[in-house]
């Protein structure tokens, strides 16, 4: 599957980090880990980390997929609004979601400082309203975080001005967020996961899953076979290949990448990454070197050939967008980039078994803004299922929500 088109900063940045092998021959595991990008990474390292015999494998080079594409906002707060999954599922599973993700910040940082060198930074996360008419939603969505106790932050129009320099109805500043270099951590975490033990194997397509009550075989193109327990389906967007139902569909973010800016200019965009409440948003955050991620203009493209042709277009009006929001930053684009990504119609995400697959198959589908984010939970998650041991997000993050 083809999941990215032009220049990703991230792997031009990092290079070919390690060398991983091919399967050479068969192999028995405990897990397999359908897929090598940062989804895969941080389930590995937590099944690995808590005894499981692991083996990680990936079509392409590691990294190469969704995960060199992704602007890599980590963020708590999930596409669709707290006040609305409430509505949907009522208050205390929107709690849930939205607390799980506060929790998962601080996670991915102490993994980030274990692993080391792989750019993470705690930052602000502005959320802005675009148009005048999405104040009263904003307001309401601050009304029901501030009940729970979330560190939230309402602003004005004067306060957005003074603060972030930009003419908005108002905001919602949260306190708790982080950036990372995607690629450079799933590297760093399968690296670890490998001199646990664990095997890490790259450039080898699976091409027909056979499942049995006693565990799964998976089926090389090359005719090798890899047998496990459990397996985890971690190939990012190309999980729906594995699966009947629909559960998300596939839109196409496009970015860009600027040189470094001096801390100066960029002022408060240093360390407060900002979205907008249109749809589909604006985002832009700094990365640790100091250039600026600039992403949107989502569309429904999923033809690769088409969403290759439409990136200088796209960031054209990203960079317009911008300097009409920050005159004074330069933007000229130094590589640009577009991917693709799946939404699910709630904005949660699905991990666990479906019945198409049986209990052995676990599906790994971190759909959303929050992949990286959701792809930490669900490593935990995962783990207390293969372990059978209940989770307080199993019911919530599983295919049976649908059934709701």
């Amino acid at each position: 599957m083809d999941l990215k088109s032009g220049y990703p900063w991230w792997a031009i940045r990092n290079g070919l980090m390690h060398a991983f092998p091919p399967l050479r021959d068969d192999l028995r595991c405990d897990v397999a880990v359908l897929g090598g990008g940062i989804t895969g990474a941080l389930i590995a390292d937590e099944l690995s980390r808590h005894g499981h015999d692991v083996a990680v494998i990936e079509q392409r080079d590691v990294g190469w997929g969704s995960t060199a594409a992704s602007t890599a906002l980590l963020q708590y707060e999930i596409d669709t609004h707290m006040v609305d999954l409430a509505r949907q599922y009522g208050e205390a599973d929107a709690l849930l979601a939205y607390r799980a993700c506060l929790d998962a910040i601080p996670m991915l940082q102490a993994l980030a400082v274990q692993v080391r060198d792989v750019g993470f930074v705690r930052m602000d996360s502005l959320y802005y309203a675009s148009k005048r008419r999405h104040a009263s939603d904003l307001r309401d969505e601050y009304a029901l975080r501030a009940k729970h106790r979330f560190p939230v932050e309402f602003l004005d129009r004067d306060a957005v001005r003074e603060r972030y320099g930009i003419d908005a109805p108002c905001a919602i500043l949260s306190k708790i967020a982080a950036c990372v270099d995607p690629y450079r951590m799933a590297y760093r975490v399968l690296m670890r996961v490998q001199k646990r033990g664990g095997k890490v194997l790259d450039r080898c397509a699976i091409e027909r899953i056979e499942t049995s009550s006693r565990g799964v075989t998976l089926h090389a193109a090359d005719g090798h076979r890899v047998q496990a327990k459990h397996l985890v389906l971690a190939a990012g967007y190309a999980n729906q290949h594995w699966l009947k139902q629909r559960v998300a569909r596939n839109r196409s973010s496009y970015a860009f990448v600027t040189d470094p800016i001096d801390a100066a200019t960029l002022g408060p965009l240093c360390d407060t990454m900002l979205w907008e409440s249109a749809r589909p948003y604006l985002y832009m955050r700094a990365t640790s070197d100091g250039r600026l991620v600039i992403g949107g203009e989502d569309d429904a493209i999923d033809i690769p050939a088409r969403r290759d042709a439409r990136v200088d277009g796209k960031s054209r009006k990203l960079m317009k967008k911008v300097a009409k929001l920050f005159p004074h930053v330069p933007l000229q684009p130094t590589f640009a980039w577009a991917g693709t990504f799946a939404e699910t119609e709630d904005g949660l995400p699905f991990f666990g078994p479906h019945a198409q697959h049986g209990p052995r198959v676990h599906f790994a589908m971190a759909y959303g803004g929050n992949g990286i984010t959701y792809s930490m939970l669900g490593a935990g998650l995962l783990r207390a299922l293969i372990e059978r041991r209940r989770h307080p997000l199993a019911a919530l993050f599983s295919f049976k929500r649908l059934q709701r």
